[in-house]
């Protein structure tokens, strides 16, 4: 048996560029498709063994065109930028679930210090 919830339900809301994940445990996330893509677990963003990460920038209106699903235990997101690897499993995304805030404005000081400036999504305009 797991020791983390699993998924019952992902529902992928495009129009709103965001992933919609209920856990068994009863806890429901909404993911906006720019977060799942700068925290993508794949080593082109995370680095390969935590050298070479790479800030992701000019994410706000990537969307999600496929949802693969890997097995019993992750999912393969497909962006519309083309960025398709990095697997997300559950245990990933619940943690990604718990922690956005704290992560998202993690990755806005970055993009700051990174002297870039982020603009509104279009879909949010």
């Amino acid at each position: 048996m797991a020791d983390h919830p699993k998924p019952v339900d992902i529902v992928l809301h495009q129009q709103s560029h965001a992933l919609e994940i209920a856990f068994d445990d009863g806890k429901r996330f909404s993911y906006p498709c720019e977060y799942l893509r700068v925290y993508s677990p794949s080593a082109e963003v995370r680095g390969h063994m935590g050298k070479g990460a790479k800030l992701q920038l000019d994410k706000q209106d990537v969307n999600i065109t496929d949802i693969r699903p890997v097995g019993s235990y992750a999912i393969k997101i497909v962006f519309d930028d083309g960025h398709d690897s990095g697997l997300y499993d559950w245990r990933y995304l619940y943690d990604l679930g718990l922690k956005y805030a704290m992560n998202w404005t993690e990755y806005l000081e970055k993009v700051h210090e990174a002297g870039h400036v982020r603009t509104p999504p279009k879909h949010e305009a």
